[in-house]
């Protein structure tokens, strides 16, 4: 991994991913957010992965771009080009939770300013400690979101709020972030709390779960029409597979489901 700028250990299908610049709070320089992108690519290659929990080390999640590295020339990457499918790499390091094949739930702490926001919002589902700070921030800098942050809100909150937030730069707290639609739960423990919910979906049938989130993805973009097509065609290949039957069978049986990947 990039500087270590990013951990990654998997256990029990679950992945624990990690951004680890704890004396700068997770702030993004050029190495983290290659340490990001490589991170999606290798869980995207890893073969039985059932869930990913995403939380910041130290006292916060991210902070956002670290102006003094990103101003000093660390990258030269031109944001106009599609380096990662439809993403650049700096939309990639949000955009690409989004595309992951399997759910990814975030644990929020801390700060969650700009860029850092954007990431959080690129899982699937948002834990956030009470009294964590967020901020849409690029206005502040006289600049706009431009890490997917766009394209993942627009699922999630109102367009007036979505508006004023970004025109006006301001801080909010994590009552606010649930209020609105930002984060799915509140807890006092955000990372406990994440892993539990990934240990859930990972004792699901794991063909089901990808084809949910693929379902979810599609839900954003398309019409009625292509949606109810992509329901039927899922779930044709679902019924009957072995991993269905065994869901079946582990719940007529009273027992633990052994899936196969």
């Amino acid at each position: 991994m990039t500087e270590q700028r990013v951990t990654i250990h998997i256990a029990n299908g679950i992945a624990d991913v990690r951004l680890a610049r704890p004396d700068k709070m997770n702030a993004l320089d050029p190495a983290m957010f290659a340490g990001i992108a490589d991170a999606v690519d290798r869980l995207t290659a890893t073969p039985g992965l059932r869930a990913v929990v995403l939380s910041g080390e130290g006292r916060a999640f991210c902070a956002g771009l670290d102006m003094a590295s990103m101003a000093g020339g660390g990258t030269d990457l031109d944001i106009h080009a599609r380096s990662h499918g439809e993403a650049n790499l700096f939309q990639q390091v949000a955009w690409g939770w989004r595309t992951l094949p399997v759910p990814v739930i975030a644990a929020v702490h801390g700060i969650a300013f700009g860029g850092g926001f954007q990431i959080m919002s690129g899982a699937d589902i948002r834990v956030m400690a009470p009294g964590t700070r967020c901020s849409i921030m690029e206005m502040k800098w006289g600049i706009v979101p431009d890490m997917a942050g766009f394209a993942l809100w627009r699922t999630t909150v109102r367009d007036d709020v979505l508006r004023e937030l970004t025109y006006t730069a301001r801080e909010f707290d994590a009552a606010e972030a649930a209020a609105l639609g930002f984060v799915t739960h509140l807890s006092d423990a955000p990372y406990a709390a994440a892993m539990d919910i990934a240990a859930a979906i990972a004792g699901r049938n794991p063909d089901a779960v990808r084809a949910a989130k693929r379902l979810a993805n599609l839900a954003a973009d398309a019409s009625a029409g292509p949606i109810l097509v992509a329901e039927s065609a899922e779930q044709g290949k679902l019924m009957r597979s072995p991993n269905q039957m065994e869901a079946v069978m582990a719940n007529m049986q009273k027992r633990t489901p052994t899936f196969t990947d």
